[in-house]
């Protein structure tokens, strides 16, 4: 009777860890290049506790049996991988300048984040003033980070530009004043080809844990996209990828999955009840 109060106790821990997954989910299904994530459950440890002595044993019941006979004590389930869904979410006009998307679901921008590189598929960036050059911009994301050009320095452009244009390779074009068209730099777009090691850390960025001690190099995860492969569409924004429908039939069965649990550990503990008022 312990053991099952215990197996469902522990069920309901991580029962509640996806339910915070799904109602982040539901939280952002509106926030621009936001991934949707989906936690999967894998069973704990079990022990098989045999009832019958081989004396005892059933021979025909034996042979029959598709399962061992007795019975199975688990030990409850726990939540075994949490997995990105990089699939492209719908793609909206903005017709503004600053406004990015990218085609390709594998290809990420580079920003300065804290004083480390971080990756974002969110590309509504918008410029504020260089405060050690008033006659330069910097080119930011939403959230007030830098975003990186190809050689890793942050983007800046010529504070008196009528005109920006960006390339679906990421090169950044403006126009002066005196109607000349210079560079304005290079977005620096990445591959992750193991997009699961990606750590969120909101606002649609995500930062990478230390490889070196999962005895993973930096190039076996992340890549340059080459300088014709780039997937940038000016003018346009990716909208989350969350699909509200499943994220609404998975919120209503694991409440359901979470009071059949709690039931559970009600019941064993009427039945504990029980079994001491026996023994008075």
């Amino acid at each position: 009777m312990q053991r099952q109060m215990m197996a469902s106790a522990v069920t309901l821990g991580q029962i509640q860890q996806q339910l915070a997954t799904v109602a982040d989910n539901i939280a952002n299904v509106s926030t621009t290049g936001y991934k949707s994530r989906d936690a999967k459950f894998t069973d704990l440890l079990f022990q098989q506790i045999d009832n019958m002595t081989p004396a005892d044993a059933d021979q025909t019941d034996q042979t029959n049996r598709l399962t061992p006979s007795g019975i199975r004590d688990g030990s409850g389930a726990r939540i075994g991988d949490t997995s990105l869904d990089l699939s492209m979410g719908a793609i909206q006009q903005t017709d503004n300048p600053l406004d990015l998307a990218l085609t390709d679901d594998h290809q990420f921008f580079t920003v300065n984040h804290g004083g480390a590189t971080a990756y974002t598929r969110a590309g509504a960036f918008n410029t504020q003033p260089d405060p050690n050059d008033p006659n330069t911009l910097r080119l930011l994301t939403k959230s007030g980070d830098a975003v990186l050009g190809t050689d890793g320095q942050p983007i800046t452009i010529p504070a008196t530009y009528h005109d920006l244009q960006i390339s679906s390779t990421g090169a950044i074009s403006v126009e002066l004043a005196n109607g000349a068209r210079v560079n304005a730099g290079q977005l620096g777009l990445v591959t992750i080809s193991r997009p699961q090691l990606l750590e969120n850390q909101g606002n649609s960025l995500y930062t990478l844990p230390n490889l070196a001690q999962l005895g993973i190099g930096l190039n076996d995860v992340v890549q340059p996209v080459a300088e014709n492969a780039g997937s940038v569409a000016q003018g346009k924004l990716e909208n989350s990828n969350v699909d509200l429908t499943k994220e609404m039939a998975d919120l209503i069965n694991l409440q359901h999955n979470y009071q059949l649990n709690a039931r559970s550990i009600t019941i064993g503990d009427q039945m504990a009840g029980l079994v001491n008022g026996l023994l008075r």
